[in-house]
């Protein structure tokens, strides 16, 4: 009689569950040992039973001695946090790289224009170069117009000073004239007159 096919899913009743694992278990050691003696392999076999109970299995020498092997044959593990920083670190040299060549080409450019480089540059290192100088330009320029806001601004300060002290100046100055203006003319009141008659002038 043939047997069934058995379906692949987890045993649910415990007493089935382990018989299963016994056999297959042994069945499992057994071909890696025929496996190991066919084919001159080195086989490890790591297997935690449902209740954490430990079952291994080494053809050649130890189960350590095929760890050991395995991590000198496989390359170590990077984390996420390992891989980021790795990646910071080549961005950073990178980044360093380019600067360093620009610094070059800008020095190289400096010495060729003033006339203190000798030979020529190249057509791409003239490029850079003429990026640089517009950025520097842009730089110059923006920096020349905080300059003179700047003292525009100063001259609108001052400015203002000047036409507040000179209404001040004015404002007084109508206050002295209206001072002025207001002053009445005093009155003598003198019994002698001021004037000799023509008669006494000439009397002897």
């Amino acid at each position: 009689m043939a047997r069934g096919k058995v379906q692949m899913k987890k045993i649910e009743n415990p007493v089935h569950r382990q018989v299963t694992f016994c056999k297959r278990r042994a069945g499992l050691l057994k071909k890696a040992k025929e496996l190991s003696v066919l084919c001159d392999a080195d086989i490890g076999i790591l297997i935690f039973s449902s209740h954490g109970k430990l079952f291994e299995l080494a053809t050649k020498g130890n189960m350590q001695g095929l760890i050991e092997k395995y991590m000198k044959m496989k390359p170590p593990r990077v984390s996420q946090a390992d891989q980021a920083i790795e990646t910071q670190t080549l961005d950073a040299k990178k980044e360093i790289n380019l600067l360093k060549q620009e610094i070059e080409i800008l020095q190289k450019g400096l010495r060729y224009m003033f006339g203190g480089g000798a030979g020529t540059m190249t057509l791409d290192e003239l490029q850079v170069l003429e990026k640089h100088l517009e950025v520097w330009i842009y730089h110059v320029r923006s920096a020349k117009m905080d300059v003179l806001f700047q003292e525009i601004q100063l001259l609108r300060n001052s400015e203002g000073i000047l036409t507040a002290a000179n209404k001040y100046l004015q404002d007084k100055i109508v206050e002295e004239n209206i001072g002025v203006t207001n002053i009445t003319p005093m009155a003598f009141d003198n019994p002698y007159p001021l004037t000799i008659p023509d008669d006494d002038i000439f009397q002897i």
